[in-house]
């Protein structure tokens, strides 16, 4: 038995992992645990926007990403991400397109006529995907619980893999959390169809459309442990930021709001780590549904050398 601490989504795709491969799993939640993080991800499959940033093991490896969760869950959309910036930070956009490979230069209402003619070029990248993280988790769960998997808030019966995110800093010591701000948006008047990034030098942001006139729209990223609500600050950035996009969320609903923490380690990457006989998968920092399947995999090759060993 392999008892997964956490139903966020490192202890999902672990859990799933373990399973597919023919472990005996249970995951294990307590009651009235804070909801985990990844519920206010953008869910977004982007491994070549985040070369801008990350090393390149997020970008090689983050990209079996669309397969493993499109076999998976509904609703995925492989759409592409379009990646803009206002006529007066066209460095920035210049910038993005050398840090960064698999885009083409583009003339966004080609992809996008509700922008209507507002930018001039932008960076497609044809091969990135997103989808809804509540939706996605919420399949996991329900198909893990039709394979036999119990989910339950009680004592672990078996061989630990510790996925509590910071609930691990008891642990995991270089543990930190990042805190992420998000919006969800009713706007009717605006129709986007793909993942749409923003550079500014002030507050980027990326908005990702969730169907039926509902828009993600997020990007804050803040060196602090401190919890609690969305600031004022971030809702009149995001805001900002989205109505440069479209003018038409100027007059969109603001419907729910939410800020996490991500488990980070101090190279921003994630890992599997020994304790004892327990196994950590942590430190998702940003890239949670990106990597997550791939650290599963990880996990998943680590237990079957183990079990051959034993034999």
């Amino acid at each position: 038995m392999i008892s997964v601490l956490g139903a966020g989504v490192a202890g999902l795709c672990a859990a799933t992992a373990l399973s597919e491969a023919g472990f005996d799993v249970e995951v294990v939640a307590p009651d009235g645990a804070p909801p985990p993080a990844s519920l206010l991800a953008g869910g977004m499959l982007a491994p070549f926007c985040e070369g801008e940033s990350a090393p390149d093991v997020i970008v090689e490896r983050g990209q079996a990403a669309i397969t493993w969760w499109r076999a998976r869950v509904s609703g995925l959309e492989a759409r592409g991400t379009l990646v803009l910036a206002p006529p007066r930070d066209g460095g920035d956009l210049d910038r993005f397109a050398r840090a960064t490979r698999s885009h083409d230069w583009v003339r966004p209402d080609d992809f996008e006529p509700g922008l209507s003619g507002r930018f001039a070029r932008g960076l497609f990248f044809a091969a990135e995907a997103h989808m809804d993280p509540v939706i996605a988790m919420a399949e996991l769960r329900d198909q893990l619980t039709a394979r036999g998997v119990r989910f339950h808030g009680g004592t672990p019966g078996g061989r630990i893999v510790d996925c509590r995110g910071l609930a691990a800093r008891d642990r995991l010591k270089d543990l930190r959390a990042v805190r992420g701000e998000m919006l969800e948006l009713y706007a009717p008047d605006v129709t986007l169809t793909r993942t749409v990034r923003l550079l500014h030098p002030r507050f980027p942001c990326y908005i990702v459309p969730r169907g039926q006139g509902r828009y993600m729209v997020g990007a804050t990223m803040v060196e602090t442990a401190r919890s609690g609500p969305i600031t004022a600050r971030a809702v009149m950035e995001l805001l900002s930021a989205a109505y440069t996009v479209h003018p038409g969320f100027a007059e969109a609903e603001l419907i729910a709001t939410g800020a996490g923490l991500r488990p980070s380690f101090p190279d921003n990457l994630p890992a599997l780590r020994r304790d004892g006989d327990r196994i950590h998968v942590n430190g998702m920092y940003r890239h949670g549904f990106l990597m997550a399947p791939v650290v599963a995999g990880d996990l998943v090759r680590m237990m079957t050398e183990e079990k051959i060993n034993a034999h």
